[in-house]
This record gives C-alpha cells, structure tokens and sequence, in this order.
C-alpha cells in the first residue's frame, strides 16, 4: 500500500546524480565507411563531448581520448564539429577551437593557433574538393562580443592552410558541394534576421582550381527561412523552406523553379539554432525520412503525403538523420526512453539501439508519462502543453491535498518543450511535484504565425500564455494556487524573471542564466554575442527607437516588484547571457528581505554539462521549493537563503 505523505516529501530512487548521467546523449551522427559514428556528452568527464563509432558486435569505442573535446563556439551554440573526407575525420576542439585531422590514428593541427585564444573559431565541417574540408570560419575583429567577422573557408586536409571562399554576409552555412563537383550551394542572411525569419540559398559554379564564380540567389528570402539544403543531383536540390508558412520539403533546380514534394500545414523543419542539423534524408524511390515537428514520418512525394512512423519513439533528433539499409538511423526518445542512437526500420517500427539508456535509468513505474494538451489563451489562441503529473507508487498525498507546480518555460524564446522523458522533470514529480512545460505564443512545431505571435511581444505573450496554463490547472482543481512555481533557462529564465516581477500567480521562481535587461542585450548594450545581438529588434521592438519598451518589460527594471523569493543559477563562462545581467539583479536584493539564493558556477557555459554542477542545480532547486512552498524534501543538503 502507498504510504500517505505530503507532496514534496517523498522519497524517490529519481537521483539528480541520475539526471546527470542522462546528460551523456548523442549529437551530429554521421556514416563513416558503414559504420555509425557520432559526439557524445560527458557530463562525468568534466562536460568533454566525445566521438564515438558503432562496433559490428554491437558496442561502441571512444574514437578519440581525452582531453580531446569535439565541439566548437561558432555562433556560441556551435556548429557541426566533424567530418569524415578521405582518409581523414576531420575536428573541432574545443580548448583552442581549431581544426584538426585523426589519419590513422594520428592527431595533427590543420589550422594555425590563434593570436587570441579562441579568437579564430570553425564550425559546420563538410566535405569540400579532394584533399579539403569546408568550413564556417569566425574571427573575433575586436574587443566587442559583436565584433565578429565571418567566412566560408576550404581547409587543406595536408596542413597547407586555407583559402576563403566566399564572404560578404554576416552569417552562413558551409557550403556543400554538388555531385559532379561543379556546383556550391550553401544558405546566408544578415542582421537583424534570425536564421528562422528568412534566409538566402545561394549556388556558385566551382571552377577548375577550386574557387567560386558568381553566386546567385536560388530560393528563400526576408520573409521565407530556407533551414536545410541537400544536393539530389549534379543540378538540383532538396530544402526545406516555408514560403507558405510552414517548413516543407522541396525540390529546386538551378534554373530557380522550386516544387512543394509534400503540401501540407505541418513543420518539416526546425529553427537553425546550430549550423549543420537536418530534419531530412532521402530513403529513395521518392520517400524521405522527415521530423514532423521532432516526430519520425515518411513522405511520399508521389502521394503527396506524410506519414507518421508507429513507434514509441516519439521525438527525434535534428542532429542526425542517416540513411541506412532497411531504414533510417537517428537520435531518438521516449516517454521513458532516454535519447539514443537507433536504427529504424519505417515500415514496422521496430527499432535497435545502438547506444545504451543510462546505467542509473530508474524504474519506469517512477517516470512520468506526459499528457499532451491544448489550453487557451487570454486572446482565444490556442497554448500547447505538456503535464507532468506527481508520481510514485510508493507514495499518496494526504486527502484534499492539492500538489505544488513547476511552470517550465522552454529556452529561444524560438523553441519548444517535447513530452520525451526528461529526469531532471522526474526528480520532481517523483517526489510529489507536478512540472508543465509550455509551448507559449512564439515556440516552435506550430507554423511561422504561431512563432510570431511574439513578434515584438516578448515580456507580453509568452508571460500571459504561461500564466493562463497555471491557472487553468489551478481551475481544474490539479494544482495548489498558493505552490506555484516558474522556472526556465536562458530566454526561459527571462519569462521566469519576468513572471515573478510582473504578476502574482507565482510563490516563487527559479531564474537560470538568464536575460534580465534588454538594454544591456543589444548590440549597443554588448552584453551578448554576436548571433543573438539583434534577435530583440523582432521580439521587442527596433532600438533604440522603442528604447522605453525595452526598459518596461526588462526584469531589472522591476527588482522591487517581486511576488515571491527567487533562485539564480548561472555559469561563469557564459558568453551568450554572461553573468553581469544576474550579477546586477541580485546585488539589487540586499537588504529587501526577500529570501533569494545565487550559485555561480566556475567553468559552465551556457547551460549546465558538468555533472556536479547538475547535482548541486538539482539540489539547490528541490531544497528552494520546500522552503518557499513549505515542504520538507528528505535527503537534500538545505540551500542558503538570503533575505
């Protein structure tokens, strides 16, 4: 029989230390020779990302020994860090962010050490000519975070250097060479637009010696986002482009005339966060396997269709569609599935992993199952979400009790929240916490008018929306209105600052490496990189002509206003939401008598990757809840506040 306990105070086998082992996942899968290769997050190893390949027997070995680290800064998210092209596999590494090649079991350096220690950064390795790769190269101009200079550049595979291919644009994609070698075709765009508002795909003719002739506009534009191209054939190609809205797969030849394979109002593609991912890949006989809003399907241009594949695998990677006899492989997970590298066959949906769950995967009856649904919005719109209910079997709340909630606010804001299983999620609601996770107006997966309901209504929609979901919940009798908590990252972490400043409905928030003042996260303001540094000029407003706007809707304008105590997480390498925002905010604190806690933690950057750092994040968080929601958590060191 269940024990009858408070919720918040139950035991639970969902450790934090197994939280942080679920952070060992797979990224960038590719073939090399018939063999699966893919990068590997070590949260155990210090955050190292690893390249790992598939053995026959069905085990896996690390390509590479530490402390060689394969990721890279470019636009700070990074881009595609390797390649194989010829005899080489072809590397970033993260300590210096040079290039580098692994021959035969051999490491050497193919570009030179910079002047300034990751002044000089590479991302998005493709095969280029024989005896090349090519590459995103950015170049640090100055002392500004947006003093950045980029190109396409072609690295010698030798160690002879490299040439630039192509510049004149503030931000690119590498170029990918066409079949016969006679085409590049690679995408490009400027300030102020986002990767996601529109994009240019532009093709050149490959000359005799290697360097580009005139390039040309083929598809795309200020208002349609070109997100991923694909050579078919010496003269056409494959993109995923949204001129009617939604990201579909097209075919487009070098005469310009562009064909939708599969018309449908559904989201074939993604935001381009990273340089390099793929929400595509051809199966042949004019099938593809496509990610349906991060859901594996099939389209069929010669029905016109897209299918969704029947698996219990139900959200996918962008990091890595690859082709394989009987199917696709990719990176997928579950409601109780960890992410992993598999093989699917699309037909029956059966599918083998070929990396394993995490050792510390607890027993599933303890993960939650995520009710996907649909809430409304103050103004009639519709707010996708996915509800996490507390969940335990040895443990019932006393009668009448009603649970704390976590509103989780997703990162971007141009992103969205999946019901795939997620243990830092289970290490709450196994102990008696509810989490929901919010696709407010803005995220993705819905259509480019659902994304921009927050065109220049960030701080408005995004905090109304995750409030209506908080309050619903609260009207449906499933949550306690007096123990609700908002808590997110990054541009999650500004709703979350936003939410406990400038409304009611919360007791508290948890406000991770956030954004706090938008003046300071302009371009002008250089408190930000590069690639971010004018994203506001369409979530808020141009600057500094709505400069007041800007002022009213930044947290730090309204430190005075909280509704309830606040935790601040934050890493101190964080390049793109460096600390000073959080630094600021919190010195504003003192001496106000609202109960708050600050952790700052050496050698993160922007998000968490080392496992100690995800323990005492966990931690920190669970002890904060049962303070400020009062609770006592069991088996938790008890977090500091200060007033």
């Amino acid at each position: 029989m269940p024990r009858i306990s408070s919720y918040g105070t139950w035991t639970s086998p969902v450790s934090a230390g197994a939280a942080a082992a679920a952070g060992r996942s797979a990224q960038w899968l590719a073939e090399v020779d018939g063999a699966l290769w893919w990068a590997e997050t070590r949260p155990d190893e210090g955050g190292r990302v690893a390249l790992v390949r598939a053995l026959p027997d069905g085990g896996t070995e690390d390509v590479l020994p530490t402390p060689w680290n394969v990721r890279n800064r470019v636009h700070e998210y990074g881009g595609r860090p390797w390649v194989a092209a010829g005899p080489a596999v072809v590397f970033t590494h993260w300590a210096d962010q040079r290039v580098y090649a692994l021959t035969g079991g051999e490491v050497s350096p193919l570009t030179p050490e910079p002047a300034t220690p990751q002044g000089v950064r590479y991302g998005d390795l493709r095969r280029g000519l024989d005896g090349e790769v090519w590459a995103v190269r950015e170049r640090s101009t100055g002392s500004r975070r947006t003093d950045i200079a980029r190109e396409l550049v072609a690295i010698r595979l030798d160690g002879g250097g490299e040439r630039v291919l192509v510049a004149g644009h503030r931000f690119f994609t590498a170029p990918q060479l066409s079949p016969d070698g006679g085409h590049a075709a690679w995408l490009a765009w400027d300030h102020p637009a986002m990767p996601w508002d529109g994009t240019e795909l532009f093709v050149a003719p490959v000359a005799a010696d290697g360097s580009f002739g005139a390039a040309r506009v083929l598809a795309g534009g200020p208002a349609v986002a070109v997100c991923q191209l694909e050579w078919e054939s010496a003269d056409r190609l494959l993109m995923l482009a949204d001129p009617d809205g939604w990201w579909n797969l097209h075919r487009i030849g070098l005469d310009g005339v562009a064909v939708n394979l599969a018309p449908v109002q559904r989201e074939l593609g993604g935001p381009m966060w990273k340089l390099g991912v793929s929400w595509f890949a051809p199966l042949g006989s004019g099938r593809f396997a496509v990610l349906d809003s991060g859901r594996l399907a099939v389209l069929d241009e010669h029905a016109g269709s897209v299918t969704p594949v029947d698996t219990d695998l139900t959200v996918w990677s962008s990091a890595g569609l690859v082709p394989v006899p009987g199917g696709i492989a990719g990176i997928a997970a579950g409601a109780r599935r960890e992410s992993a590298v598999v093989r699917l066959d699309p037909a029956t949906g059966e599918a083998t992993a070929l990396s394993p769950q995490p050792d510390e995967l607890p027993p599933p009856e303890y993960l939650p199952v995520a009710e996907e649904r649909i809430f409304t919005a103050a103004d009639g719109a519709e707010i996708p979400a996915y509800v996490f209910p507390p969940s335990n079997p040895d443990f019932t709340a006393p009668e009448g009790e009603l649970p704390p909630y976590l509103v989780h606010v997703h990162g971007g804001p141009t992103g969205h929240s999946d019901g795939a299983l997620s243990l830092d999620f289970a290490y709450f609601t196994s102990r008696g916490i509810g989490v929901v996770a919010v696709n407010y107006g803005g995220s993705t997966g819905y259509g480019r008018a659902f994304r921009e309901r927050l065109r220049e209504q960030w701080g408005v929609v995004d905090v109304r929306d995750c409030v209506s979901v908080a309050e619903a919940l609260v009207a449906e009798g499933l949550a306690d209105p007096q123990r609700l908590a908002v808590r997110g990252g990054s541009a999650g972490g500004f709703t979350s600052a936003a939410s406990i400043t400038m409304t009611r409905t919360y007791a508290a928030a948890t406000v991770k490496f956030p954004i706090l003042d938008f003046t300071g996260w302009t371009g002008a303001g250089g408190e930000t990189h590069d690639f971010e540094s004018q994203y506001l000029v369409g979530l808020v407003g141009p600057y500094p002509e709505t400069e007041q706007r800007y002022r009213e809707r930044s947290p730090i304008t309204h430190v005075q206003s909280l509704a309830g105590p606040v935790l601040f997480l934050q890493g101190l390498e964080d390049e793109i939401c460096p600390p000073d925002q959080a630094d600021r905010f919190v010195a504003g604190l003192a001496g106000r008598g609202v109960p708050h806690a600050y952790l700052r933690f050496e050698g993160e950057q922007h998000g968490f990757r080392r496992a100690e750092t995800i323990i005492a994040a966990l931690e920190a968080e669970l002890s904060f809840y049962g303070q400020v929601l009062g609770f006592t958590p069991p088996d938790v060191p008890v977090l500091e506040l200060a007033r």
